[in-house]
């Protein structure tokens, strides 16, 4: 078996493949040449579009290949990638008896490639590589995970510190039957699939894409362990855009966290986590796993408690497996043995373990897996944890008991301070990141017809070229707080959506493309990307990728079958990452200020993305869809806009939560059609919360077929929390996040007053 790309020199990862044309260069190298670290020389591929040489790594150097074109180096492979660095009076020498070796300043020679025979010249290939990630993108020693094409013609990922077999196997193609001779192939539009020894295409990964300027494609196995394939436009002096990766899910990993801990996934990173009883190994690498606080040394059950984390799961190799009918059977088949210091309950089925517990992580897929730790008394402390809101700076993290329902909801996730320290050094990175694209952005010309404007890849159209693509702006979608949408299609085929704006606040050129510039940058999987935009005296026209299912307004109020709870659930986080995006992860914070289900759209995968996004400071002062100065839509504006207090991301919370509870409850925040202590939804949600009535919200079909009323309570009070009328009191989507994900404290809401003096 193989991977299709190989170099002669091994253990990289990355695979390269290319559709760029180039001047040509002379790649051979001849004998006697050789390389420093300190004059920038290198060895150029035959394109140029790689180079081999020397690099900075750590407080010495290494020797590797990177991509030449970026302004910052692309390592693609490093020799002797777990050697300590290399001091910077070293040189590198193809001798000229066609040895390569390293030289030191005294004149001590050390081999560098074993060869079987002399070389009468060395020349750099454009070929890729077998994939082993990094330990970060800085540190590009052998990390944690691997590719490996298997003899079954399955191609598998796995983490490197386990032998290959399928219980540290975490993605797969599942091609285990195609036999020997599978191959990896990465064609010149991206497209990447395997064939079997006949050729034949028996797994395509995706689908590649249309081919803009001059492309190159990177394929990687990353430091977090997840597959993907990057984009570079030749043409342009950009960035690595990402074309294709395994998964969405960032803790699909295995090994991401160390023993005893688990994974969570936040928007761009993931976060270790110790349960309760536990603490970090090391809290400077999170990842190392976490240690028991004390010891479970004795037999008696009365001294120990048993913690229950839910959807959290972990791999289980144990041989003590004991049917019981319920968790509370397991907790007690625990507490009852000795050798038991951890259970895993699913599916009726008690897996009683010895720890470490390995292979942790969060998971929202439906799975039912109880966690059950054994911990001592004393750990508890005798208290009970006070039900408080929590604090908006507080990154302590747990699900509590339910005190009405008697079930779990409890989980410890962090300390204060080992949090406090991952927040900070997250904080750090992303900051470094945005610094680097900070530098990067440059944009061409709005008068640059057809072109795309570099690094954010948006396009400035001309008004005759959007007239002639929508057909006389003939087929309109829908009609906004910005302007009206219409349907259309570019030269290559490729369906638009076009949204004509009404007048807005940034008359001048400069400024309109300022703007553009901030909209551009942004790019999420839940936000509805922006691919160009005109700017021709009046008119004001911005191209939007076509979203092929219409508003979620649409998907909620007028289909014939309901959303499903998982499906409902799933919306709601799609539309809090995105959210949550605008205000903490871009460049420039964005407050939306018109978050309502017509806003949001769903596309072919019924994926909720959000639109409109970065408009609002577009307006005219006078333009408004409810109120002079007020931005919004009616029913969904925050009680701040009402009493001129500032306006902060909190507004964009609010009016989540109301859209929110419209998500749970299938209907609209305000209805005529139904009787009238059930007209304002936010209201009505509040009586039956506080009568325990929440199954009234809901047709007996669907309390029948899969409401389950915990689930629900916990919805309910995420979305109470988010419309209370004082802004301090709202959580950030940072936290309606982790309280979707289950992963937070959800104590009761007070009432949110203000509900019924604003819609």
């Amino acid at each position: 078996m193989f991977l299709f790309l190989l170099l002669l020199l091994s253990s990289p990862s990355s695979i390269f493949s290319r559709t760029a044309t180039a001047q040509q260069i002379n790649s051979n190298v001849s004998l006697g040449s050789f390389l420093t670290p300190t004059n920038n020389s290198y060895w150029p591929s035959h394109s140029g579009h790689f180079a081999f040489g020397f690099y900075p790594n750590g407080e010495g150097f290494a020797i590797g290949i990177w991509f030449a074109k970026s302004q910052q180096k692309t390592i693609t492979w490093t020799a002797n990638r777990d050697d300590p660095p290399l001091p910077k009076d070293v040189i590198l020498i193809l001798s000229s008896d066609g040895r390569l070796i390293l030289q030191r300043e005294h004149g001590q020679q050390i081999p560098f490639a074993n060869t079987s025979q002399p070389a009468s010249s060395a020349s750099m290939l454009d070929s890729g590589e077998e994939l082993v990630s990094s330990i970060s993108n800085t540190n590009h020693t052998t990390g944690r995970f691997r590719l490996k094409m298997q003899r079954d013609g399955e191609l598998a990922m796995y983490p490197t510190q386990y032998a290959a077999g399928d219980d540290s196997l975490y993605w797969n193609t599942a091609t285990y039957t195609a036999g020997d001779n599978v191959s990896l192939n990465l064609d010149t539009d991206g497209k990447l699939y395997l064939l079997n020894a006949t050729g034949f295409n028996i797994r395509t990964l995706n689908d590649g894409q249309t081919v803009f300027g001059n492309p190159i494609y990177r394929l990687t196995i990353d430091a977090d362990g997840l597959f993907r394939l990057y984009s570079y436009n030749l043409d342009q002096n950009g960035t690595w855009l990402v074309a294709y990766q395994d998964s969405e899910n960032k803790c699909l990993p295995k090994g991401l966290c160390g023993l005893n801990s688990y994974c969570i996934p936040l928007d761009q990173n993931t976060k270790c986590t110790c349960p309760l009883g536990f603490d970090f190994i090391n809290p400077g690498q999170e990842n190392l796993g976490c240690k028991r606080k004390s010891s479970v040394d004795d037999c008696v059950s009365t001294n120990y408690t048993i913690l229950e984390l839910e959807s959290i799961t972990w791999e289980s190799d144990s041989d003590s497996v004991v049917r019981s009918s319920n968790k509370t059977e397991c907790r007690d088949e625990c507490l009852r043995d000795c050798n038991c210091e951890a259970a895993l309950f699913d599916n009726q089925e008690c897996k009683k373990q010895k720890l470490p517990l390995r292979f942790g992580r969060t998971n929202n897929d439906g799975e039912t897996m109880v966690t059950l730790i054994k911990i001592s008394n004393g750990e508890m402390g005798g208290k009970e944890r006070p039900r408080e809101m929590p604090n908006t700076n507080d990154s302590s993290i747990m699900i509590p008991k339910n005190n009405k329902s008697g079930l779990q909801i409890g989980i410890l996730v962090a300390g204060a301070t080992s949090s406090t320290f991952g927040l900070i050094i997250l904080a750090i990175s992303v900051a470094l990141i945005f610094k680097h694209r900070v530098s990067i952005f440059k944009v061409l010309s709005n008068k640059a017809n057809g072109e795309f404007v570099e690094d954010f890849n948006l396009r400035s159209f001309t008004y005759e070229e959007l007239e002639k693509a929508t057909n006389g702006f003939n087929e309109r979608l829908g009609r906004g707080a910005f302007g009206t949408v219409f349907k259309g299609a570019l030269m290559n085929g490729k369906v638009i959506a076009v949204k004509r704006l009404d007048k807005v606040a940034s008359e001048g050129e400069l400024e309109f493309q300022n703007e553009m510039r901030s909209i551009g940058r942004t790019q999420h999987r839940n936000l509805v990307r922006l691919l160009g935009y005109c700017h021709e005296k009046s008119n004001i026209l911005l191209v939007y990728e076509y979203m092929s299912n219409g508003s979620l307004a649409n998907f909620l109020f007028k289909s014939e079958t309901k959303p499903s709870w998982k499906e409902r659930v799933q919306i709601a986080l799609d539309i809090a990452r995105g959210i949550h995006y605008l205000h903490e992860e871009c460049e420039t914070q964005i407050i939306h200020c018109d978050i309502n289900p017509n806003n949001i759209l769903m596309d072919e995968h019924q994926r909720a993305r959000i639109s409109d996004f970065g408009l609002a400071k577009l307006l005219m002062p006078n333009q408004s869809r409810t109120l002079t100065g007020v931005r919004g839509t009616r029913g969904y504006v925050s009680p701040e806009w009402y009493k001129n207090q500032p306006i902060t991301v909190k507004a964009d919370v609010y009016s989540f939560g109301i859209m929110f509870l419209e998500i749970i409850c299938c209907r609209r925040s305000v209805s005529m059609d139904v009787p009238d202590d059930e007209a304002i939804l936010a209201e009505w949600v509040y009586s039956c919360f506080k009568a325990n009535e929440l199954l009234k919200l809901f047709s007996a079909e669907e309390v029948a077929e899969e409401v389950d009323e915990q689930a629900l309570q916990r919805m309910v009070c995420i979305g109470l929390w988010c419309i209370q009328e004082e802004p301090s009191l709202r959580p950030s989507m940072r936290k309606v996040i982790l309280m979707l994900e289950g992963t937070i404290e959800i104590p009761f809401p007070p009432s949110p007053a203000s509900f019924s003096s604003v819609v």
